[in-house]
């Protein structure tokens, strides 16, 4: 796979967030027996750039780390965008997102955990972007990045309303 790195709207979330997450990508990418082209660096870069780097390459599938447009409350956040099949041309329709990859948001241990289900997918399926789901089982990570299923269901505050009293 083809790793691109763009400053995009956030040279901050690359600085802080880029290396961090690479390095835990490249530990759990290897454990599964994945390979990842050098990081090319892309300066001002927008997210198509990593479709026209992929083509060049050659490579079965791309994603690209880029700063997110900041926010109110994070001003450093990391967006990775994946492409199966990469070419200059196709739209966002093709790509899937990995979104707030920052210490305060999406860890990196389980940005990479979800990127991993998408390329495993991807292969296998031979699809990306909208008709490729992130239903990656949600776990939870321990401070070694290994992955510690759980049972308990992760819901979403802004659709199961109250929680109940204990």
């Amino acid at each position: 796979m083809a790793v691109v790195v763009a400053d995009g709207l956030s040279a901050l979330a690359v600085h802080r967030h880029a290396v961090p997450f690479l390095i835990r990508l490249e530990e759990q990418a290897k454990a599964e027996g994945w390979s990842l082209s050098p990081v090319i660096m892309v300066e001002q870069g927008r997210v198509a750039v990593a479709d026209e780097v992929g083509e060049l390459l050659g490579a079965q599938m791309v994603v690209i780390l880029i700063g997110e447009r900041p926010g109110l409350s994070s001003p450093d956040s990391l967006g990775l965008y994946f492409t199966y099949a990469p070419k200059v041309g196709l739209n966002d329709a093709h790509r899937n997102c990995i979104s707030n990859v920052r210490l305060e948001g999406l860890s990196y241990g389980m940005a990479a955990h979800r990127l991993l289900y998408l390329m495993r997918e991807a292969c296998r399926r031979q699809i990306s972007g909208v008709n490729l789901k992130d239903e990656a089982q949600l776990q939870t990570l321990d401070s070694d990045g290994s992955a510690e299923h759980s049972d308990k269901p992760i819901g979403n505050f802004l659709l199961d309303g109250p929680a109940a009293p204990h």
